[in-house]
């Protein structure tokens, strides 16, 4: 599953609604990974420690799919005792009232092949289908109300895109995770979302 729906009622004003277990933030240096815990408040993007090399991260982005497979992925069980206020806080986190989103668009894009992604690029031509990468822009005021933005690929792990694979086009996989992550986000910024 690429997300988990929290269910249960929470003592606090402030609910989990949802946690998507991989986005992907480009970075100059080093491309970023990122859990994003969302409440019915804010979006907290989690940084995770680094599991792959930066030209690994910047495959990934560049075809939408998990190259390495044996990361687990992150529960909202996991996040069940953080404090929220605490992963706000901490400063390799990205926090996002939604109250202060601007705007929320979705758009996809076919693949950006290299020389150097030769084998790939034949390896998926022979399979015959053609799929997008799926990625986000957020567009928010921050705390001093200046507009910023953070872009976010939907890259799925491993461990959600093989077992998909045996039954499903790359295509199919890739649409269906970053549609149930736009799907959650409809639920909590209703009125800030653009599909293209």
């Amino acid at each position: 599953m690429m997300y988990e729906t929290g269910e249960g009622s929470y003592t606090g004003p402030e609910r989990k609604v949802a946690l998507v277990h991989r986005v992907i933030m480009p970075d100059k240096d080093y491309p970023k990974e990122y859990a994003l815990l969302l409440t019915d408040r804010r979006s907290i993007f989690i940084l995770q420690r680094k599991t792959r090399s930066s030209f690994v991260l910047r495959g990934e982005m560049r075809y939408g799919t998990a190259l390495v497979t044996d990361v687990e992925p992150k529960t909202l069980e996991d996040y069940e005792n953080a404090s929220l206020e605490s992963l706000a806080v901490e400063a390799s986190n990205i926090t996002v009232p939604h109250d202060a989103v601007i705007s929320l668009v979705m758009t996809k894009g076919e693949p950006n092949f290299r020389l150097q992604d030769l084998f790939i690029w034949l390896t998926m031509r022979r399979q015959g289908h053609k799929f997008h990468v799926y990625d986000f822009e957020m567009n928010y005021r921050d705390n001093a109300n200046l507009e910023t933005r953070v872009r976010f690929y939907m890259v799925p792990l491993g461990v959600y895109f093989k077992p998909r694979r045996q039954t499903q086009t790359r295509e199919t996989i890739l649409r269906e995770y970053a549609m149930d992550a736009l799907q959650i986000f409809q639920k909590v910024l209703p009125n800030r979302i653009i599909s293209s």
